[in-house]
């Protein structure tokens, strides 16, 4: 008989799953507290699903961790089992065994987080181990799978993730980071042969890898946490719950698709969403903050969201698919019906794109000196702005924008999570003739009246909200300014003459003013 004691670790203090660091941005441990608010979020929903029935007390219920770290979900889920089933099974070792036998299973990540998260479930990194808890499990792995994969290479990327030949093509010995869950084309069959025969899951839970280094290209990262959710869903669960960057609600490069399918497809039953991800992981700043949520493939209809900011929590059930983007506050999204309901053309019919000239940040060619020829160009380097030249004939993209005034705006601006927030980089005007580097996007205008009025129209705290409300991480391009309308390029704007325009009530405007701080364009830094 295995003593009471052996479940009590997360009664110690601490918990040894509080105090272990991180082993990268990409691959952030879940604190306890935070997997057991997702888990008490299940339990709400299976009761509520189940006529009142208790998931902890079902000894049917298969639950699944695709991405395994430190075998949070697993212990927590295993130690609610081990409660829930007292009365059903008696026997606590006969009670263990079939918990971890046939209803707790993991993937992990890693070499060094399959140790983890056995230790964090059988007590002991061999599942057949002397100090492990389970007996009668078939290796020493147990349920708690991993083994180094390749990538599948097509070309110079992987063809499942992305990832570089160059920086993963590893000799033995070396992490891969392939993740066997969304490294293939059939995952119940990978599943079938990683557990010995067909799953069916019930519940899939768990804290996926967010990026994939130079995913993107070069130096970049691509984001590969909504592949394990595809993934995870292709299993057809009655459940699904992970958490993930929150920049998915309203950006991404590469993820039009699937936050089209998450916010329209009405299976979302709550969705618990951090602006700033220190509130769940102290010590991780994530851009654009981190949320969890709970799919139901049963659901169908509004989610309850619960936004947190400071320690406060606000509450509201929520049509996700309303917009092409989530909303965080129900307030913006009043106040977006306003400008909306004038049904007028958006900025961006005299926005650029992104490169607009077809100069990369890092052009090397810029001169200090004019020389015969020569057109300023704009660019911003090691975090500061500067003026150079370069020649026109150099210019093979947008030729006909050269001649003419414009407004420049930085591609991006952090400024951190605290609010209220600058939200955009300060505009430069910039004389015809000109270019500018991609570190900018600009608004082209006829004059250099229009170029100020323009100026003063993106400085106002209502053009910055509503850019807000489409800009999640510190990257602003063409279509994080489609809400925004066009103005007359006749006065100087003023929030007062926009509020006024748009009906805004003093108390939107008061949100407004608490979300986005003034601009002072007569400041001398380069923020």
């Amino acid at each position: 008989m295995i003593p009471q004691a052996s479940f009590a670790l997360k009664g110690r203090n601490p918990d040894v799953l509080t105090c272990i660091a991180n082993l990268s941005n990409d691959e952030v441990f879940t604190p306890p507290e935070l997997a057991n608010r997702m888990l008490d979020t299940l339990t709400d929903a299976w009761a509520a699903d189940n006529g009142g029935a208790d998931i902890w007390a079902d000894s049917t219920v298969k639950f699944l961790d695709p991405c395994t770290k430190s075998g949070v979900f697993l212990r927590e889920i295993t130690a609610r089992l081990t409660n829930g089933l007292a009365e059903k099974i008696p026997d606590l070792q006969e009670r263990v065994n079939h918990i971890v036998g046939t209803q707790v299973f993991g993937i992990a990540i890693t070499h060094l987080t399959s140790l983890l998260a056995r230790r964090s479930v059988y007590c002991s990194k061999h599942a057949q181990g002397k100090h492990s808890i389970a007996k009668g499990l078939a290796s020493d792995s147990g349920n708690i799978w991993f083994e180094r994969l390749e990538h599948t290479w097509s070309g110079t990327k992987c063809r499942y993730c992305g990832a570089p030949k160059v920086i993963f093509d590893r000799a033995a010995g070396f992490e891969t980071h392939a993740y066997p869950f969304i490294h293939t084309d059939d995952v119940k069959a990978r599943l079938a042969d990683l557990f010995g025969g067909v799953m069916q899951f019930d519940v899939v839970i768990g804290n996926p890898p967010y990026q994939m280094t130079g995913a993107a290209g070069g130096s970049s990262d691509a984001s590969i946490y909504h592949l394990f959710v595809e993934q995870a869903q292709s299993l057809d669960p009655r459940y699904l719950s992970m958490i993930i960057p929150s920049r998915w609600l309203a950006g991404g490069r590469g993820l039009d698709e699937f936050r089209a399918s998450m916010l329209g497809g009405g299976q979302l039953m709550t969705l618990a969403d951090f602006p700033a991800s220190r509130e769940v992981f102290p010590g991780v700043e994530i851009k654009g903050g981190v949320c969890y949520f709970l799919w139901s493939k049963d659901h169908s209809g509004t989610c309850d969201v619960t936004i947190t900011r400071g320690g406060k929590e606000s509450h509201a059930a929520r049509d996700l698919g309303e917009f092409d983007v989530f909303i965080r506050d129900p307030l913006s999204v009043a106040i977006l019906h306003k400008v909306l309901s004038k049904d007028e053309t958006s900025i961006t019919s005299i926005l650029s794109r992104d490169t607009p000239f077809g100069i990369a940040s890092n052009y090397s060619a810029i001169q200090e000196i004019k020389g015969h020829g020569d057109i300023p160009v704009y660019f911003i380097q090691k975090m500061k702005r500067g003026v150079g030249y370069v020649s026109r004939s150099a210019i093979e993209k947008n030729t006909d924008l050269i001649d003419t005034w414009k407004v420049l705006v930085p591609e991006a601006y952090n400024g951190g999570d605290a609010v209220p927030h600058q939200i955009l980089g300060k505009p430069q005007l910039a004389p015809s003739p000109s270019v500018c580097t991609q570190s900018f996007l600009f608004l082209r205008l006829d004059s250099e009246l229009a170029a100020q009025s323009a100026q003063s129209y993106y400085s106002t705290r209502f053009f910055r909200f509503l850019v807000s409300l489409r800009k999640i991480t510190q990257h602003a391009l063409h279509s994080t300014y489609t809400w925004v309308p066009l103005q007359a390029w006749d006065r100087i704007w003023t929030d007062g003459e926009l509020y006024m325009k748009y009906g805004i009530t003093s108390e939107e405007q008061t949100h407004i003013e608490s979300e986005v701080r003034p601009m002072k364009l007569d400041d001398s830094d380069d923020e």
